[in-house]
């Protein structure tokens, strides 16, 4: 099973990211993904989720009204589009998987069986 997490990069504040976790060796019709993130000094926290079918999407409050996640699980990807970043997003940005075909879970990182490398996302001021 591997998650590959890419797009990230370098943005200006107030510019736009679409970071992409494509998944391979499981099928995400049973499985729920969310993105997660770390900066330097902090720990990881998550930032949004959404459920196997795109039926429940979660996200944490400093994401909300900014990031849009989505998935097609036909290709097997599941997307964060990141608008109006901030420099406070600047972070190592990661994607799980968790197999559930109820809800996602943003707040305990154990219920996520599988992880991604992450992508490194920089936002300049």
């Amino acid at each position: 099973v591997q998650l590959q997490a890419s797009g990230g990069g370098l943005a200006q504040a107030g510019g736009s990211l679409r970071l992409s976790c494509e998944v391979s060796g499981i099928s995400l019709d049973y499985y729920a993904v969310g993105w997660f993130r770390q900066s330097p000094g902090k720990e990881r926290e998550g930032v949004s989720c959404i459920s196997w079918n795109g039926g429940i999407t979660l996200y944490e409050d400093f994401a909300k009204g900014r990031f849009t996640i989505s998935r097609d699980n036909a290709r097997n990807m599941v997307y964060l589009q990141m608008n109006n970043l901030k420099p406070e997003d600047t972070a190592v940005y990661y994607c799980a998987a968790e197999g559930s075909r109820d809800s996602c879970d943003l707040r305990d990182e154990f219920e996520y069986d599988y992880w991604g490398r992450g992508t490194q996302v920089t936002v300049s001021s």
